[in-house]
């Protein structure tokens, strides 16, 4: 990966008014010279989230969030730094451009640039499709399937729903049309190359091989509604296609290839507009399409999210453990989606989320269902939901003669393996407990039947500590004095121009807690300017960084020139007294040379004469 220079992310915070960001997510409330709100990121009736319009960053004082600007859309949309840097880029109409570093620079810039196309053609594409739709005669018979299945004109721009003509090449033509060459086209997976197009434009000059290919290629969505399929930051990198009509052997839905920017197994449909509110219910409803989806959603469900297929993968399961704890299943009650969930089931349970099945009516679906019954019996539904395990318990002894030993024991093996797929201990002691008692066998002995199971699966090696939220945590502050010249160092111009005239360095480093005021010094940070501050502020852990968003909200004192002397003259009166102590102790020690007794003596008057030095009035100031 390449890294984003520090003046791209200045110029990205200074266009950001983190007041505004914030305030573009939930209202805040002007407070004096600042702003507040309830904290986001925990439960709280009083307001103790403060934003600093002219420090532009964000603290807690409930729960020690905060930070920069890039800090809070991290924490807010869970997304990665540069994730971050983009969407506030793209907010702010800068490009950040990623510099390359090392081995490979070379490719990956070309990776890079290969990115930017196909980001660029899959927005252009969700806009032509869209329109298409919405405004062009072609997407007559496409308004009128959207109008029976529910789906409005205001619920189609919301989600950027678009048409794709039945024809060919419409995708393709309107494409080269607007520069795109086939080589991308083909990596994007919207347009197809038939086999034979390798003899037909290996052959003339280059404007007949790019006619060649362009003879050669053709749609991979025709004749169906389509749905963008977003990164959870919103930016298109996919589709899936629904034909308006079923047709023998084609298939009903049909989705992107993977490709430079899509892995079928690493996206959720929906995540980027329903993340805040799988957060806040703690709680993801997982139904199987698109349209379940956005029906859902729609109706006022938004804590919801849809895999790309018919069951879960791991990364799926993974990325969802970063928003909540439990999962409500909404499949499909024919055979299709039981397997589905059950297929699901490994991923969900490896990951610690519990899982929970919602009873869905024989030849209904979520989409059908939230249309007909309204929002407040789904919403009973999903609370009614079974623990999966009860479910399943139920399903699978339902065809079993439990009387016949032979049946009981290779039932009890089967259970066992799937059982040893929960990690949490909690959760598989309860499941042996049901399992156990209705197959009726000591429970002891099932327990012993899914240790033997756990023994040998494969996955446990695979193991991995779920990702902690380090939300609210802060790093430890060092002591005051340090401290107080981290403060001042933020803050005042003048202070930190004083320290760094210092011998700073060879100081801080006999300083236990001075590492905070050397990165600090280190940096190029300008204490009058919000943006490089923000900068600086990237550069640091999130724990440093809420660390260093509480000083920034301190108040600096009026005579910060002559505090920072002060403080900065202790410092060194410290550091002199530690040293003068140590080398008193080193002269004690028997069996010391002539020589080392010599320069240990030495040592000690130095010490001593700069500690007289440093007393006097006159030479506090000198170094």
């Amino acid at each position: 990966m390449g890294s984003i220079p520090s003046e791209t992310i200045e110029q990205i915070a200074a266009a950001n008014d983190i007041v505004e960001v914030i305030g573009s997510y939930f209202p805040l409330k002007r407070a004096g010279a600042n702003f507040k709100a309830l904290c986001p990121f925990h439960q709280e009736k009083t307001p103790s989230f403060i934003v600093s319009a002219s420090r532009q960053t964000f603290r807690c004082f409930g729960c020690g969030a905060g930070g920069s600007v890039f800090r809070f859309v991290m924490d807010y949309e869970h997304i990665d730094f540069p994730s971050a840097v983009r969407k506030l880029a793209a907010r702010a109409g800068i490009t950040a451009v990623e510099k390359s570093r090392g081995y490979g620079a070379d490719d990956e810039e070309r990776q890079r640039e290969l990115r930017e196309r196909l980001l660029k053609l899959h927005a252009e594409a969700a806009k032509w499709f869209h329109e298409n739709l919405i405004k062009r005669e072609v997407g007559d018979a496409a308004r009128k399937y959207m109008r029976a299945r529910g789906i409005t004109v205001e619920t189609a721009k919301r989600w950027q729903l678009g048409y794709a003509p039945d024809g060919w090449d419409a995708f393709g033509s309107w494409a080269r049309g607007r520069g795109y060459d086939v080589r991308d086209l083909t990596a994007s997976g919207l347009v197809k190359v038939k086999d034979e197009s390798d003899s037909t434009a290996s052959e003339g000059s280059g404007t007949a091989q790019r006619t060649a290919h362009a003879k050669a290629s053709y749609d991979r969505f025709r004749g169906r509604i389509m749905f963008p399929i977003c990164n959870d930051v919103g930016e298109v990198i996919a589709f899936s296609g629904r034909l308006l009509e079923d047709e023998q052997g084609a298939a009903k839905y049909l989705n992107s290839p993977e490709t430079g920017l899509f892995r079928k197994g690493s996206v959720l449909f929906g995540l980027d507009k329903t993340k805040r509110a799988l957060i806040e219910a703690n709680c993801a409803v997982v139904c199987e399409g698109q349209l379940d989806l956005i029906s859902l959603f729609e109706s006022g469900i938004t804590n919801v999210v849809a895999p790309q297929g018919t069951a879960f993968t791991e990364s799926q399961a993974r990325i969802l453990k970063r928003f909540v704890n439990e999962v409500v299943l909404c499949f499909d009650a024919d055979t299709a989606g039981q397997k589905a969930a059950e297929r699901s089931l490994d991923a969900l349970l490896q990951n610690d989320l519990i899982v929970r099945m919602a009873k869905m009516p024989v030849g209904e679906d979520p989409d059908s269902l939230v249309r007909r019954e309204g929002k407040e019996a789904f919403e009973r539904r999903i609370a009614g939901a079974r623990d999966f395990f009860d479910y399943w318990i139920e399903r699978e002894t339902a065809n079993i003669d439990l009387a016949s030993f032979g049946a009981k024991i290779q039932l009890a093996r089967r259970l066992a393996e799937t059982i040893s797929r929960v990690r949490d201990p909690l959760m598989r002691g309860e499941v042996i407990s049901k399992v156990s008692a209705r197959l009726g066998v000591p429970a002891q002995d099932f327990q012993a039947l899914v240790s033997r199971q756990r023994g040998t699966e494969p996955f446990l090696a695979r193991d991995h500590p779920p990702e902690r939220d380090a939300t609210g945590v802060m790093a430890p502050a060092p002591r005051h004095d340090i401290s107080m010249l981290c403060v001042l160092a933020l803050r005042d111009e003048t202070a930190r121009d004083f320290l760094r005239q210092q011998n700073w360095r060879e100081i801080l480093a006999n300083v236990p807690d001075g590492e905070p005021l050397v990165r600090i010094l280190e940096s190029d940070l300008r204490p009058g300017d919000a943006a490089s501050l923000n900068a600086f502020m990237v550069t640091l852990s999130p724990a440093d960084e809420r660390l260093v968003s509480s000083w920034l909200l301190q108040k600096v004192p009026a005579n910060a020139g002559a505090m920072v002397e002060k403080w900065w003259l202790g410092i060194r009166q410290a550091v002199l007294r530690r040293k003068l102590s140590v080398a008193t102790n080193q002269i004690k020690l028997p069996e010391l040379s002539t020589g080392d007794i010599i320069n240990l003596q030495k040592q000690i008057l130095d010490l001593q004469e700069q500690l007289h030095e440093l007393s006097q009035p006159a030479g506090a100031a000198d170094n």
